[in-house]
This record gives structure tokens, sequence and C-alpha cells, in this order.
């Protein structure tokens, strides 16, 4: 990734937790930067391109690669559940922002796949196992966006943390009822 590429990626980061992701336009990161609109597009052909980097860049900085989930299938599923919601969490509108992804990079289909591999060697069928990962990833979604954007967020973050992992453990106990 080029110097400039970064730096607007960087500056895109910034402002979205400042201004949140309706406020986050490539003409105020223009200004921002002290350019043009138009010259974002050298660096990023669309404002979906930008948030899909963004994505990326927040879930494997630059440099990293996806950190491995060790353990049973269920203990990965939580540790992704819980990853993800922080990660949401640690940026304003980080659930929205997740949600617009279009374009998961080699990795990201990589990692998908290495969970529904976990989970069908543990005895989950594959439809069940890509329908457990896919419901989880809903699920943590689904409840972060509606805590950062509803009152639910005026609840302590304890309570919050406990309704979350209750909701986790009914689609993780679903799943383990369809083992044999």
């Amino acid at each position: 990734m080029s110097e400039r590429r970064a730096q607007v990626l960087q500056a895109a980061i910034e402002l979205l937790d400042e201004v949140g992701l309706d406020g986050l336009t490539m003409r105020l990161l223009a200004s921002r930067l002290g350019v043009r609109a138009g010259a974002l597009y050298r660096h990023y052909p669309s404002k979906q391109a930008l948030l899909d980097a963004m994505v990326a860049h927040l879930v494997v900085p630059p440099g990293e690669a996806v950190p491995p989930l060790d353990g049973p299938w269920d203990e990965r599923l939580r540790l992704l559940a819980n990853g993800t919601r922080e990660l949401m969490l640690a940026h304003r509108d980080g659930a929205r922002l997740m949600s617009t992804f279009q374009n998961p990079g080699s990795e990201a289909v990589a990692f998908y796949h290495d969970l529904i591999a976990t989970l069908t060697a543990a005895g989950v069928p594959a439809d069940t196992a890509a329908a457990a990962v896919d419901t989880v990833m809903a699920y943590v979604n689904g409840y972060t966006t509606e805590e950062q954007a509803r009152s639910i967020a005026t609840q302590p973050r304890d309570f919050r943390d406990r309704t979350f992992r209750a909701g986790l453990e009914l689609i993780i106990a679903g799943t383990k009822a369809s083992l044999p």
C-alpha cells in the first residue's frame, strides 16, 4: 500500500470516529486531507472500495495475518463473536461499517471456510456449520448495531456483555443440538 493511500485510509478511520458513518463523505475526507474529492479516487475507485478497505484494515491491519482461533469449535465461535464485537465497539458506527463490507479478501474467505471445517470435523453437518457461522456473525452485527445506535447503550457495559453472551450461547446450544 502506498504511503498516500495509507494516509487516506487512516484519515477515513479517524473521520469515522469523529462524525460517524453518515457523516463520512468523500468531500469531507478530501477537505480534511487538503485535496479535492476527485483526488481520492486515484487511491480508492469508489466510496465502497474505501469502506471495504477500512473494514479490512480494522479486521486485519496491514502486515498482520488473520489471528488463528484455537480450541474446540464452540470456543472458536465465542472468540470470533467476542473479538468482532469488541472491534465494532472500538469505532463509532463500527457495526454499521462492518455491515457495508462487500468484498472480503482471500484471508477472510479462508478463515470463514476454516471455521466451517472445524465445525464439520466436530460432527456438525456442513449446512448447519455454514448456517451457524453466518448466524453468529449476523447476531454479532445486529446486537452491536443496536448497542451502538439505541438506548441499550445506556445500560451498563457488564449488563450488555451478559446479554450478548446469553444470546450467543443460545446459538451455540442450537448448533450443538444438531450433533449426532
